[in-house]
């Protein structure tokens, strides 16, 4: 609930100050103050939708989306990944275009625009700063990123009434821009990562077999699978052969495996005569296993 109202606290003020830069950055003629004004544009848009997908995001498993709508934050944090990818090669563009072209900046009216800003970003970031959904840090990351290209562009605005170098506003621009597409690029790859069932981060599936193949009646683990809904909550299946107590086996593997993160496992349990005992506790072999597999299907 805390994070929703803080996402839509941000998105009113991002939405408001973006309005807001604008008209500055057409008053005082900066480059600069612009691309900020679509940085803060494309987040405020991304934002929003990401209030409504982090909204979805909670609602609880049901029949039609069995693992739950975690997912649709993730899709909130790729859509405003896109909108900044857009925006940032839009404001390059335009930048290099300013350098080429030079026109007149008002410098007094920039440094204004400049310190409200920073104040503005600051109380956003302050705001946004706690929250640990991908889609929460997104939005803190851009609320920083502001705080920080406001403080450039306020330096920047100084020295550039000190000596006139008009070129220094499009090259600010340019560094904001370049900023906002490492990030989003960043942003793109984790995002991708969880649709495409990637082991999540920091988890080792060969340690986890060899230390389910440790335990005591366990003789052997074959067909794990790991994945993640939004890069928070873990699932994991696998085989494990053992002729111990199926019950008691259960209950440590799920310990084993909640000490690495992974709180929801489907576990299936044969007995050592069900099928070939090639199958042991190697991690070759796991991964020999795990090329069967693709073969049956």
């Amino acid at each position: 609930m805390k994070t929703e109202k803080n996402i839509l606290i941000a998105f009113i003020l991002n939405l408001a100050f973006s309005i807001f830069e604008c008209i500055g950055g057409i008053f005082t003629g900066s480059v600069a103050i612009i691309s900020d004004a679509i940085h803060d544009f494309g987040d405020a848009a991304g934002i929003g939708i990401s209030y409504f997908l982090e909204k979805k995001s909670k609602k609880k498993p049901d029949e039609k989306y069995t693992y739950g709508y975690a997912r649709y934050s993730v899709i909130g944090s790729l859509i405003t990944t896109f909108i900044l990818l857009f925006g940032s090669v839009t404001v390059i563009y335009n930048a290099v275009n300013r350098i080429i072209n030079p026109t007149e900046i008002n410098y007094n009216g920039m440094i204004v625009f400049a310190v409200v800003g920073v104040c503005v970003n600051f109380c956003a970031a302050y705001f946004t700063r706690d929250g640990d959904s991908l889609n929460q840090k997104a939005v803190n990351l851009h609320m920083l990123e502001d705080v920080l290209g406001w403080a450039v562009v306020l330096i920047g605005a100084i020295v550039m009434r000190i000596t006139d170098w008009f070129f220094i506003d499009p090259i600010m621009s340019v560094g904001v821009s370049m900023f906002i597409l490492v990030n989003a690029v960043r942003n793109l790859k984790e995002a991708i990562d969880l649709f495409l069932e990637k082991i999540p981060h920091g988890i080792d599936v060969k340690e986890i077999a060899e230390h389910i193949c440790e335990i005591d009646g366990v003789l052997g683990v074959h067909h794990i699978h790991i994945w993640s809904m939004d890069g928070q909550s873990n699932y994991a299946t696998m085989h494990v052969v053992t002729n111990s107590d199926f019950q008691k086996i259960k209950e440590v593997i799920r310990e084993e495996l909640s000490e690495h993160g992974i709180n929801h496992a489907t576990l299936e349990l044969e007995n050592e005569d069900e099928h070939c005992h090639e199958e042991n506790c190697s991690v070759e072999h796991i991964i020999s296993s795990a090329h069967h597999h693709h073969h049956h299907h």
